[in-house]
This record gives C-alpha cells, structure tokens and sequence, in this order.
C-alpha cells in the first residue's frame, strides 16, 4: 500500500448526514466479559438502540413497520473498535442516517465516553423486505 491511508466503511462524514440522534446510556453488567470491558456482541444491539430511537424522534415505531409487512433486516455490519468500553461507563450513541435508497438505508454510528473519546466508529446497511424476505421499496419519508 502507497503513503496513503486506506478509506475505511467506517470513515464516513457525520457532516454529510441526511439525519443524525444521539442517546445516552450505561454499560450494564451483563454486557461485560469477567474483566468488566463490554462484549464485542453487544455493540449491534447498542446500535439497534440509536436506530430505534432516530424512528422514534420522527414520529415513527418500527412495530408499526412490522404491523404493515415491512421489515429493515441488517445486511451489512462493519464496526471499527478502537477503545474498550467498560461496565457502568456512560456512554453516548450518535448514530447517523448517511445514506437512503429504494429498498436499502445506511446508518453511521460513533460511540463516545463522557470525554467524548471515540470508542468505536460503525456502518449498517439494512434492506426492506416482507413477510417473505423478499426485497421492497421502503415506505415513503423513511429513507431520507
């Protein structure tokens, strides 16, 4: 590889967000391996968590989703970890909606210690489908 740096899934501008939340919460205890640093698993559920409530801010619940036959299933998960997060740790979420398309939608995540110190920089991609796992559009006003 040149001097240059690789451009990593992760590297994304949060400035270029099309939405952005953020919210606020606690590494609880059953998150934590035996040394008290939270579970490499964990961080995806922490991310459904910001994506969750970014529907909420604008009005919308993902149960009411699924009630209409429209599911967001994850198709693609890139987390770059760079410091541990630990139990009982305060942490803040930003998760960013960086990207909408007909039947896809790409969120941008930055975990943050109350320094704000990044801890970890993620991207999802989730595609829209029905009952049947099959590909649709996703419903107006959501991907934007």
């Amino acid at each position: 590889m040149s001097g240059r740096a690789r451009r990593r899934e992760t590297d994304f501008d949060s400035r270029e967000a099309l939405r952005t939340s953020q919210i606020s919460f606690r590494v609880r205890y059953v998150e934590c391996d035996p040394m008290g640093v939270a579970h490499h698993s964990t961080y995806p559920i922490w991310f459904e968590m910001g994506r969750t409530e970014m529907l909420r801010a604008q009005g919308g619940r993902y149960r009411d989703l699924e009630s209409a036959g429209v599911f967001l299933v994850v198709a693609d998960l890139t987390i770059r970890f760079r410091t541990p997060a630990r139990y009982d740790e305060e942490l803040v979420l930003k998760t960013h909606l960086i990207e909408g398309g007909r039947a896809r939608i790409k969120h941008g995540y930055e975990l943050l210690d109350s320094e704000t110190r990044l801890l970890a920089r993620a991207v999802t991609t989730l595609a829209c489908v029905d009952r049947d796992g099959q590909l649709k559009p996703i419903p107006s006003g959501f991907e934007s």
